[in-house]
């Protein structure tokens, strides 16, 4: 075996070596995040299944429209920077969601590193006041956090999956919000040639969620058939597209 052989050899051990470590440690992160978010579920589910045994049946058939699917209140025990969970019908977008800015870009709900992050509201958003409710999430590769927004490119995909269910915790009660998905699209970020939709958080009047919504359908993949109104709450969730630089996909709900 000459020398030039040799080295080749050695080279492509340590590659291959190198590339297995980073594959092996990323399945590794991945198990790790999907174990926890599936914990904290868990929590919430049978936290609801507590609550849901407790009522009693008068207070059963009296429940409206805004009695809880999900208790928020041993989450935000856990952190009290928990101000919601997202839940797409059919999908993996089934998470808290915190306020704090970008903190929680790369930290879980534990406040510890993680390149997932956690889903999380717009530093300039107020879960109680604000029109539009603008959350981030990150576009993982193992399809995780918002990762499945993406397939709302797609109109048969929408059909499945019109609603979205944010459930808001506030003052110690839980209260979920549905809302109807009107616009999904791509955008790019950083550059003036791309929508700011993220500057849209309150209209002041009929003219300011005109040029919104005019905006977002103009970059629309579909027509959803659903139209928004001034004084509609809305949800805008928002992740990393990859078929340009900076892009973004969004997905602009209105609650029902």
């Amino acid at each position: 075996m000459s020398k030039k052989y040799k080295i080749v050899l050695i080279l492509l051990i340590v590659i291959i070596a190198i590339s297995s470590y980073f594959i092996i440690k990323e399945f590794a992160e991945n198990k790790k995040e999907t174990d926890l978010y599936e914990d904290l579920q868990e929590i919430v589910v049978k936290e609801n299944e507590e609550y849901t045994n407790t009522v009693s049946n008068e207070q059963e058939e009296n429940k409206d429209s805004s009695s809880n699917n999900y208790n928020l209140e041993n989450i935000a025990k856990i952190n009290s920077d928990v101000i919601g969970w997202i839940k797409i019908d059919g999908t993996n977008i089934d998470y808290p969601v915190m306020q704090n800015g970008d903190y929680y870009l790369h930290r879980n709900i534990y406040k510890e590193y993680s390149s997932h992050g956690t889903p999380y509201l717009a530093e300039y958003c107020n879960v109680q006041y604000s029109d539009n409710l603008i959350i981030y999430g990150h576009h993982m590769s193992d399809s995780s956090m918002f990762a499945q927004l993406e397939e709302y490119k797609k109109k048969k995909f929408f059909e499945n999956h019109r609603y979205i269910d944010f459930y808001t915790f506030y003052n110690g009660k839980t209260i979920k919000n549905t809302y109807e998905v009107v616009i999904a699209f791509k955008t790019v970020v950083y550059t003036d040639a791309g929508f700011k939709y993220y500057n849209y958080t309150n209209f002041s009047d009929q003219q300011e969620l005109n040029e919104f919504v005019s905006n977002c359908r103009n970059l629309q993949f579909y027509d959803t058939g659903v139209d928004i109104n001034y004084g509609d709450k809305l949800i805008t969730l928002s992740t990393c597209e990859y078929s340009q630089k900076n892009g973004r996909m969004v997905v602009v709900a209105k609650k029902i």
